[in-house]
């Protein structure tokens, strides 16, 4: 099985679950029995599903997600020579891990949303997603240079 995350790729509430061998789900009647207890069971599932299957058709999702992934790269690339910023995982999602200092994380998350992964080491997440710009990295890489630059 697996679970399709449609809402990071545009979709307003979409999710599915996609059974890939049937032969594995114990029965069916267990599988609708679950998806109806403890998954989706929108009351008009038809719309939550002609988001998913817009997203599918034309290979939307992966321009989609592929932009994302490029914004991710673009913010990596902005930030990468800032002195005392270390960004910690390699960049192949929409995903920047990076470590700041704390004082400079509390400042960015008054002028930013976004969260820290790990409290113990510092280390933040910055999400990109479908409809990130080139400006809102830009503008975000700016941020942080300057937040590092007050210490």
């Amino acid at each position: 099985m697996l679970s399709y995350g449609a809402t990071k790729n545009g979709a307003i509430g979409g999710e599915a679950v996609v059974v890939l061998n049937p032969d594995a789900v114990v029965s069916t009647d267990a599988a609708a029995y679950l998806r109806k207890s403890s998954m989706q069971a929108a009351s008009k599932m038809r719309f939550v599903s002609a988001q998913i299957v817009a997203l599918l058709e034309g290979d939307l999702w992966r321009r989609s997600a592929s932009h994302a992934n490029a914004m991710a790269a673009r913010l990596a690339a902005a930030v990468r020579d800032v002195p005392g910023l270390e960004i910690t995982q390699p960049v192949q999602a929409n995903a920047v891990f990076a470590v700041l200092p704390p004082q400079v994380t509390a400042r960015l998350q008054q002028r930013a949303y976004f969260y820290t992964w790990n409290q113990a080491t510092g280390e933040v997440r910055w999400m990109t997603t479908f409809d990130t710009t080139e400006a809102d990295i830009d503008a975000f890489a700016a941020m942080v240079r300057e937040e590092m630059a007050r210490g």
